[in-house]
């Protein structure tokens, strides 16, 4: 059976610019999100640690000649999921430096090595040991965008340039509440509509069953069911600012406590596997002397684990709308923080103890921001949702952060366009980087 047809990635111009800039890159992020597929367009190379039948000779290659692994092909070389032998990880340095030049190893992989990071905090540009030699990039599942879903009539990088004309799109609340559960996984897209459904569910049976116990170095006794109840306690709390102790709360009263201890080596092998994505706070000067609350808000990094670990369905969505709009904002997450990627944006979230919020806040390269709030159709919760916006805006002290570059709420509407207040309303299938 051949392949199906690769589907463009934003991700491919960045993979493209740091071939040309930095001698290796480490390609990282949650298992099929099609990391190998993008890689091997670009190797020379292949070296596939999850063949069976090289593994070993891979491994033991590694071991007792790193140099000859590192130099078995034409470059770039692609290793994937080569955190299996990471402790070359030093001898792809020295190669590296042997030379100076540019593009000469993809590393590929689903898995953290603890060795290099923990998983825990931080950027995932952030410098680590290859400072220098190699940099780390996270791929996520396909955006509304990429996916061929959104038509891409409102751009980013227009809005901030003040480039905006109003558009009309043709997807509806019923069409949300398929893409919410279907995913960004690639094999999902163009397919029938009960296979595309299967994806998530079958990325989330894995998750459950296996590879939350897969990782070596986190003593975690396999029982799925335990894992399960982890995951529907977090899904519940998707897209809120939720405590440790308020999901340790949701899991007692679900029938199972966890201690301290197990709770955080589930956490932590969530976050090692690339699963779950949580979004930090913005924290700007204010004029007033209003409190901000710094709570991450809980996201996975595609929504549809979430439906998948809650058994929902698209039709099952609309018996509890509450759910189904933080669905909906976790959808919007996923794709602001890809388009972001592809314009070296970043994503935060900002909420005071005065209740007002700004489910994005968009920091641009320059310095530039933008406050976005996402609602799902209620024509007055959209209308109050854009009030609130400009006065959370007019409160931020300018001399730390000049005036936003735009405001937006984003919606599960048709049309796109701008409010009496300036506020752009656009609909998440209009937009793109």
């Amino acid at each position: 059976m051949s392949k199906k047809p690769y589907i463009e990635r934003l991700f491919d111009k960045e993979l493209e610019l740091y071939l040309k800039s930095v001698g290796a890159i480490q390609i990282v992020g949650p298992k099929w999100c099609g990391k190998s597929r993008t890689a091997e367009r670009y190797a020379q190379t292949i070296i596939d640690l999850l063949d069976d039948s090289k593994r070993n000779q891979y491994i033991e290659l590694a071991q007792n000649s790193p140099e000859a692994l590192l130099n078995s092909g034409d470059k770039p070389i692609l290793i994937d999921e080569w955190q299996v032998i990471s402790f070359i990880w030093n001898s792809i340095k020295r190669e590296i430096d042997k030379t100076g030049e540019f593009g000469q190893y993809i590393l590929t992989g689903s898995v953290t090595d603890n060795t290099l990071d923990d998983g825990l905090t931080g950027d995932i540009n952030e410098k680590h040991t290859g400072t220098g030699r190699i940099i780390k990039k996270k791929m996520r599942t396909l955006s509304l965008f990429e996916s061929g879903d959104s038509i891409g009539s409102v751009s980013l990088v227009d809005l901030k340039k003040g480039i905006f004309k109003p558009s009309i799109c043709k997807k509806d609340i019923f069409d949300y509440s398929y893409l919410i559960c279907r995913g960004g996984w690639p094999l999902a897209i163009n397919t029938e509509r009960d296979v595309s459904l299967q994806q998530a569910k079958s990325f989330y049976n894995g998750l459950v069953n296996e590879d939350v116990f897969s990782l070596r170095d986190i003593s975690l006794r396999k029982d799925p069911s335990r894992s399960k109840k982890m995951l529907r306690a977090y899904a519940r709390s998707i897209s809120t600012q939720a405590s440790n102790e308020s999901l340790k709360a949701d899991l007692k009263e679900n029938g199972d406590e966890f201690n301290k201890e197990t709770f955080a080596k589930y956490m932590q092998a969530l976050r090692r596997l690339y699963v779950v994505e949580e979004l930090e706070a913005w924290n700007p000067n204010l004029r007033s002397k209003t409190a901000i609350r710094e709570k991450n808000t809980r996201h996975f990094v595609d929504p549809s684990i979430a439906t998948a670990a809650l058994h929902i369905t698209p039709e099952s969505m609309f018996a509890d709308m509450k759910t189904f709009g933080l669905l909906f904002e976790s959808l919007a997450i996923r794709d602001l923080r890809i388009y972001c990627d592809s314009i070296n944006a970043n994503v935060y979230h900002y909420r005071d103890k005065a209740e007002r919020e700004a489910d994005a806040v968009i920091e641009f390269e320059d310095g530039s921001w933008a406050l976005v709030e996402v609602k799902l159709s209620s024509k007055e919760k959209i209308k109050e949702a854009s009030k609130k916006l400009v006065e959370l805006a007019a409160d931020i002290d300018e001399k730390e952060h000049p005036k936003p570059a735009f405001l937006m709420v984003i919606t599960a509407q048709n049309v796109a366009l701008q409010d009496e207040n300036g506020v752009y309303t656009v609909p998440l299938a209009c937009l793109k980087p």
